[in-house]
């Protein structure tokens, strides 16, 4: 856990954290991304859910085997599609081998053909995170901006998944951030349900 003097702001802890995940080999990553697989959810997760993952860039950790592993227990699987920076991200249907387009940010999405569905589970790529489930993503707050969204309509199971590297002491939450349900690492699933 990288340990940083009197509270850093979070674009310092985010360069922290993410040198620490670039960091990490090709086969590090490989390896996390599979043994979270291996692992799955820690909790259950009902058939035909749907699980919306994310298309890793950068040197973000790879959901791509986990959802594999998910759609092999009967989940539906989904991909966000951004919209604007301050708005909720939009999900829609996809399954491996389902053609992606590369979206208005340069990241790879379902088509606009897909149909769009609103997840139980979301997946959520992170920069860093802590042990009360605060994380921190690229500052542009989508996620946040969609669990506001979507838990409007009904209850959505945040999972983050990260590399152990990426676990940091404290980030310095604002009101509108909002905390993760679980956050998985190729070490370790920490629950914070009960936060």
């Amino acid at each position: 856990m990288a340990k940083l003097a009197a509270t850093p702001s979070k674009g310092t802890l985010r360069a922290a954290a993410l040198a620490a995940r670039d960091a990490l080999s090709g086969e590090q990553r490989s390896a996390a991304a599979e043994a979270i697989a291996a692992r799955g959810l820690p909790f259950e997760v009902a058939p035909g859910a749907v699980v919306a993952g994310y298309s890793p860039i950068r040197s973000e950790i790879d959901p791509l085997p986990l959802m594999r592993t998910l759609a092999a227990r009967s989940a539906k699987l989904a991909l966000p599609t951004v919209t604007a920076r301050g708005h909720a991200l939009i999900f829609r249907a996809w399954s491996p081998g389902d053609r992606l387009t590369l979206g208005a940010l340069g990241i790879l999405e379902p088509s606009p053909a897909a149909a769009e569905v609103v997840p139980d589970i979301m997946l959520v790529p992170l920069a860093a995170f802590d042990r009360l489930g605060h994380r921190i993503g690229y500052g542009a707050g989508h996620y946040d901006f969609t669990f506001a969204h979507l838990r409007k309509m009904k209850p959505v199971i945040g999972v983050g998944l990260a590399f152990a590297v990426q676990e940091i002491e404290t980030i310095p939450a604002l009101s509108h951030d909002v905390a993760l349900d679980y956050v998985l690492t190729e070490t370790k699933a920490f629950d914070f349900r009960s936060r």
